[in-house]
């Protein structure tokens, strides 16, 4: 569906995007993640033909992203409807923009109000609107053309969690009928949904592959370690076979070299140093502990 051939984008003096390579699958849902400044709107932008590569190619279903653009749609990360205007105004809109007449709009919007849920609320101002149902109409409106790639960029940023699901409940249908979606997400459940991950980090993909392949190949030791020194972190640096240590959820984690975590040695090295311990264990890796060992290690450059 979409071919990506060693892509770099210079902005100046910047490299948003450096020497990516990728192949996305029809039918597909690719998650890209990563902090921000990792690239992920730059990339997104190139792949919908609204930036041009500064060089390498892209192609889209067997041509260029600017020639594509009938198949494709694109979901900003930012509200960028029109809040003077109705939910059927604004549909109105969209459909006027890609050349659908009256009585197809009519059979169309009918199809999406019922698909969004926004039947109830097509005569509401966008502007008033909650932030979910905003998110719904921006989904809405770029679907009147039926893309076979849809592109979002962070679509569920500042919806509350019963709206991210709900947003997600309507991606899956669209995937279920065939559609490849290209999603850019800052939460580490939402990439778990995806078929494939791309973890990105100044401008590269670092890995790409399924979530729970990401997680089994993660080739450190993940350290629990409970405790309310504050300057623990700062602390333990130089503990032998230290690759990371942050904060997690309430705890912190240690990435050790695999083999060197063993708990109950640590925590008498731990304790030596005179740090309180209320508890330590080796855990499962998470995703985000997969993307922040990636991150560290020292060929990132």
């Amino acid at each position: 569906m979409i071919s990506v051939k060693d892509c770099h984008k210079q902005f100046g003096a910047l490299a948003a995007v450096r020497g990516i390579n990728l192949e996305i699958r029809a039918g597909e849902i690719l998650g890209l993640i990563g902090p921000d400044g990792a690239g992920k709107t730059t990339f997104i932008r190139l792949l919908m033909g609204l930036l041009h590569p500064t060089t390498g190619k892209i192609r889209i279903m067997g041509t260029t992203a600017l020639k594509s653009r009938d198949h494709v749609g694109y979901m900003p990360q930012h509200f960028s409807l029109y809040p003077d205007l109705s939910v059927t105004e604004n549909l109105r809109f969209f459909a006027d923009l890609y050349g659908v007449g009256k009585q197809q709009f009519h059979l169309k919007k009918k199809q999406l109000l019922r698909f969004s849920g926004l039947g109830p609320f097509q005569d509401r101002l966008a502007g008033h609107l909650s932030g979910g149902m905003q998110k719904k109409l921006a989904l809405a409106s770029n679907l009147f053309h039926t893309p076979d790639v849809l592109f979002l960029d962070e679509p569920t940023t500042g919806v509350d969690p019963i709206s991210r699901k709900e947003l997600w409940d309507l991606l899956f249908r669209l995937n279920e009928e065939g559609m490849t979606l290209v999603v850019t997400t800052p939460y580490m459940d939402e990439a778990q949904k995806c078929n494939r991950v791309g973890l990105m980090y100044e401008g590269r993909i670092l890995k790409c592959q399924p979530p729970e392949e990401l997680i089994r190949d993660m080739e450190d030791d993940i350290i629990e370690m409970v405790t309310e020194d504050l300057s623990a972190r700062k602390v333990l640096q130089n503990i032998s076979g230290l690759k990371n240590i942050y904060p997690y959820a309430g705890t912190l984690h240690l990435v050790l070299e695999s083999g060197k975590g063993l708990p109950e040695i640590l925590k008498k090295e731990i304790q030596k140093r005179g740090i309180p311990v209320s508890s330590i264990k080796k855990i499962n890796p998470s995703l985000e502990d997969v993307f922040l060992s990636l991150m560290d290690r020292s060929d990132i450059g």
